[in-house]
């Protein structure tokens, strides 16, 4: 679906996943700049593919024909893009991540000027519509949502660390609630890749070191006891030498086995988790309770006062959490995610060229072997994953 004008400078062209994404942003969409192609089929890897397989590729056919700029060393021209903004719209899911990384594959080996020049976007839908009374307002990821309940849960709630303490007032609640957030969300994404006793446990234990060979005896030692014996911690050195955490855990017979590396301790995640762990150790004290109006709850822990805050803000609220692009209809596709006065979207930028060759040849490539260590190198700091 084509749009009116014929200026690529005022044009753009939404790459949609699905027919059914496709259809309402068809009919949500401005028909005046806004130009649609919905993706019907399976997006070739083109890092494995011959240059013969690529052109016979029905999407990607389509897609060249589409862009106006042709392909291959004779017939590609850049100037010829008849749309200046490329806008990538999936889902926020695995596979709409999946979709989007073989397209923005494609672009980098194929057409590297567009990227290049600033031509290709994502578009950021919203995952979740919130509903309360008349108010009604969209969400882009659960850490939106979790703030925006939290913002209600705090209506009307105090802490008190001890049953005779002082409280804590709303605002004050605000922000030790926010750390614990961005901890707890660092803490999730790290359980994907190592056992998640070990996770948590670093929001309760004091900063781990590997800077010497006693610092690391030291801290595999507080890590093995904080996870009740469940995880083997031992000392080891890596190819390089450098010291490094190895985390062993039986799992149906067999060992699972994870790193905790000087990288990752002197890295973001942890210095997130080390932040929230500094306000909440030592918090909560006996006979702490959590009040907001005329409801109240004993509690152990700040985790036990937040869900039960939250627990009680939902009541009243409902909450859609969209699966895919296809459960809004065309007014809320246009509204969210193509009204140029509401939208977001993320430009594509390579700023450095060798390095994100080597990235796309490790992740998309033939070989296995790179792929696997590039993953085990990284997965601790991987970031905005979603499973």
């Amino acid at each position: 679906a084509d749009c009116q004008e014929k200026d690529p400078a005022m044009s753009e062209l939404y790459l949609v996943e699905g027919d059914s994404a496709g259809g309402s942003a068809k009919q949500g969409r401005d028909r005046k700049f806004q130009a649609i192609l919905p993706l019907k089929g399976k997006i070739l890897n083109v890092e494995k593919a011959r240059f013969e397989k690529l052109i016979a590729s029905q999407e990607i056919a389509t897609l060249i024909t589409v862009l106006g700029t042709g392909i291959g060393k004779d017939e590609y021209s850049a100037d010829k893009l008849r749309y200046h903004r490329i806008i990538i719209m999936t889902d926020a899911d695995v596979d709409g991540a999946h979709i989007r990384t073989l397209l923005l594959t494609f672009f980098y080996r194929q057409m590297p000027e567009l990227v290049e020049r600033g031509h290709i976007y994502i578009a950021q839908p919203p995952l979740y519509k919130i509903k309360q009374g008349k108010d009604e307002r969209y969400l882009k990821d659960d850490q939106e949502m979790k703030i925006y309940m939290l913002k209600s849960a705090l209506n009307n709630a105090v802490l008190y660390p001890t049953s005779e303490a002082a409280p804590i007032q709303a605002d004050a609640l605000e922000q030790i609630a926010k750390q614990y957030f961005l901890a707890e969300a660092v803490i999730d994404r790290l359980s994907r890749f190592t056992a998640p006793e070990a996770s948590h446990a670093l929001l309760i234990l004091p900063t781990l070191s590997l800077d010497d060979a006693q610092h690391a005896q030291s801290s595999a030692k507080q890590l093995e006891a904080a996870c009740g014996g469940s995880i083997k911690v031992v000392v080891e050195a890596d190819e390089a030498g450098e010291l490094r955490l190895r985390l062993e855990k039986l799992y149906h017979g067999n060992y699972s086995v994870s790193y905790m590396d000087r990288d990752f301790l002197k890295g973001s995640d942890y210095v997130q988790i080390r932040q929230a762990s500094e306000i909440l150790n030592g918090l909560i004290k006996p006979g702490a309770f959590i009040a907001r109006g005329e409801q109240k709850r004993t509690v152990s822990s700040f985790k036990q006062a937040i869900e039960w805050l939250l627990e009680e803000a939902k009541r009243g609220v409902n909450i859609q959490r969209y699966k895919g692009l296809g459960e809004m209809n065309p007014s809320q596709l246009w509204e969210t995610t193509m009204d140029v006065k509401n939208r977001i979207l993320l430009r594509v930028r390579i700023e450095d060229a060798i390095s994100a060759d080597e990235i796309f040849t490790t992740l998309m490539g033939d070989v296995v072997e790179p792929r696997r260590a590039f993953i085990e190198k990284n997965a601790l700091g991987v970031k905005n994953l979603d499973v």
